[in-house]
């Protein structure tokens, strides 16, 4: 299991996200339950990204959309949020 730190600037880009998307919040709680238990689920497409976003982390919440994370230790078990949006806002 992954320990989740949700910042102040986080909270703000998903509380605009789910105004946005309202029929997405309870996909992305799913998603983010998922992520806890396994952070590398095959349903979740957990990816590591390149170029300007090397180090950071995304997954799948649905096709269109992504959540970025970053590892906060080596073994992988804290996590900081990032960023969520579709593919084409996050990258």
């Amino acid at each position: 299991m992954v320990e989740i730190v949700w910042d102040k600037k986080f909270i703000q880009l998903f509380k605009k996200w789910s105004k946005k998307h309202p029929d997405l919040v309870e996909v992305f709680k799913n998603r983010l339950e998922l992520f806890v238990r396994d952070p590398f689920h095959p349903q979740l497409k957990t990816h590591s990204l390149s170029g300007i976003l090397k180090g950071l982390w995304a997954f799948h919440i649905t096709y269109e959309y992504r959540l970025v994370f970053k590892f906060l230790d080596k073994k992988k078990k804290v996590v900081l949020l990032i960023d969520v949006g579709s593919h084409d806002e996050v990258y």
